[in-house]
């Protein structure tokens, strides 16, 4: 008897953006009522690829393949025909209509009354998501959003679903339900890729995985012929024995016992989604020159607690001191560091606020804007940004330019603490090493640095000192830890959901 041709294939495929290489001929293949993992960290790959197969990206290489035939998906309208449907992380449904309006929207269906009210309640009779037809979109909780991100690839008879990071949001006991949901589309015949970076999701609910890490697949295994162990490997990297270290140069003129400039004493996070602590009885320290690396696996906290020391998320117990003014450099530039339509003056003045030397008054404030162009003119220079000059629009820039803003402008208040959560997410190795290098000079003046970037290698080779989030708690790895023993540590992380 053959083998069914497989339900999607994706062969060879290679993606560039400007000057980012986001996928370097993957290959990736799921077969007929299976549950397939797509692990890897942040920026390895994993969304690009499977929305190459949606038809959202083209990609400058490689070919898709539905049911053994290649095909040219210029669409999600293209992949749909071909009963493909991709579950995104955040909602697209439209607001303002109900949410069967925004199931009939996605699936084609006639929009009257009786006839939706039919259908919905078949749909939901038939997946077991249970949601109210006629409340708006615009009122459901971002859990009950996603719901209805899954009813709409259902209704529109997806075969395939390619789910992104679908648990991210959840509740552990949603959690369950949903991957109960995936076990039983499976096994009714059709197939799931679920793009994750929790071990225990993947291994508990895939019969297959793969694993990227910088747009190269690093594993490809039969779920119960791996281990934890193995695939954190193949998403960070093989154990390169004991880490570089660099010592910082000791501030002139400070005494033996450096300041501590970021205190932290039992502390209690919440979990950004909502629901539950992420981080308990947590405690650290850093000091006055010190880079201090957090590595985690993602969703183990270490998010929240960079930016409670930030002053974003508010701790629910303990005591936090942080040494005042606190620079953070967060991990997309593009949504959280830089307003791309804003020109580059006024994006560093928006990020600097009142504290910026060209904004005067107490009540009504006053921005000298010249004063402003001239100093974004300065920070251009001092960190070689390639911009046409300070009223470029920020959109206009590379990633690596964008980044070398995002830090020009944290820097320029020679804060005491500095706070950066991923700095050289998506940057090359060049503009990687000079990010490197302006952490480095700052904690060589004094400031304290505490730095988490999902490449443990990064981690290691900038920090001075290791922690690690997982569990939700803080560990230490000790002195001179190995690739090896700080990934054992992550390790104890990876059944946080």
């Amino acid at each position: 008897m053959s083998t069914p041709p497989s339900p999607l294939a994706l062969r060879g495929i290679a993606k560039r953006f400007g000057s980012v290489q986001a996928l370097h001929g993957a290959d990736f293949v799921l077969a007929a009522g299976e549950v397939h993992a797509l692990l890897g960290e942040n920026g390895a790959g994993k969304t690009t690829l499977m929305r190459v197969a949606d038809g959202l990206v083209r990609p400058d290489a490689g070919a898709v393949l539905v049911d053994g035939v290649a095909r040219a998906l210029r669409s999600p309208r293209d992949a749909r025909r071909l009963g493909i449907g991709m579950v995104h992380q955040h909602s697209t449904a439209i607001p303002s209509l109900t949410v069967a309006e925004n199931v009939a929207l996605a699936a084609g269906w006639p929009v009257r009354p009786a006839e939706l009210r039919r259908r919905f309640g078949a749909l939901v009779a038939r997946t077991g998501l249970a949601l109210e037809p006629d409340t708006y979109a615009g009122r459901l909780s971002v859990s009950l959003k996603q719901r209805l991100e899954i009813l709409k690839v259902l209704a529109a008879e997806a075969r395939v679903l390619l789910l992104d990071e679908p648990t991210a949001v959840l509740a552990p006991a949603e959690v369950g339900e949903l991957l109960s949901m995936v076990r039983a589309f499976a096994a009714g015949g059709g197939s799931v890729v679920l793009i994750t970076h929790k071990l225990d999701e993947a291994l508990a609910v895939a019969g297959r995985v793969t694993v990227l890490r910088h747009g190269r697949v690093t594993l490809e295994s039969a779920a119960a012929e791996t281990t934890p162990a193995r695939l954190l490997e193949a998403m960070l990297g093989r154990d390169g024995g004991t880490a570089e270290r660099r010592e910082v140069a000791p501030v002139q003129g400070e005494p033996p016992v450096r300041p501590a400039l970021v205190v932290a004493d039992h502390l209690d996070l919440p979990r950004e989604s909502g629901y539950g602590v992420v981080l308990r009885d947590g405690s650290l320290v850093v000091r006055a020159g010190e880079i201090v690396g957090v590595a985690a696996v993602e969703g183990n906290g270490q998010r929240e607690l960079l930016r409670a020391v930030a002053g974003l998320v508010q701790p629910l117990r303990g005591r936090l001191e942080v040494a005042q003014p606190v620079a953070f450099i967060p991990e997309d530039r593009t949504t959280e560091g830089l307003i791309p339509e804003l020109s580059l003056a006024e994006n560093v003045t928006l990020g600097l606020g009142d504290r910026a030397a060209w904004v005067h008054g107490t009540r009504l404030r006053r921005i000298d804007w010249r004063a402003a162009r001239r100093r974004t003119a300065e920070l251009i220079r001092q960190f070689g940004v390639r911009a046409a000059g300070p009223t470029a629009p920020a959109a206009s820039l590379s990633g690596g330019n964008q980044q070398r803003i995002v830090v020009a402008r944290a820097l320029e208040l020679a804060p005491r603490v500095i706070v950066a959560e991923n700095p050289t997410r998506g940057l090359d190795v060049a503009a990687a090493r000079e990010v490197h290098e302006r952490l480095r000079a700052a904690a060589a003046a004094g400031a304290a640095v505490l730095v988490h970037a999902s490449d443990l290698d990064e981690v290691l080779a900038l920090a001075t000192r290791v922690l690690v989030v997982a569990g939700g708690a803080i560990l230490a790895p000790g002195p001179a830890p190995t690739r090896a023993t700080v990934g054992a540590l992550m390790l104890r992380g990876r059944a946080s959901s």
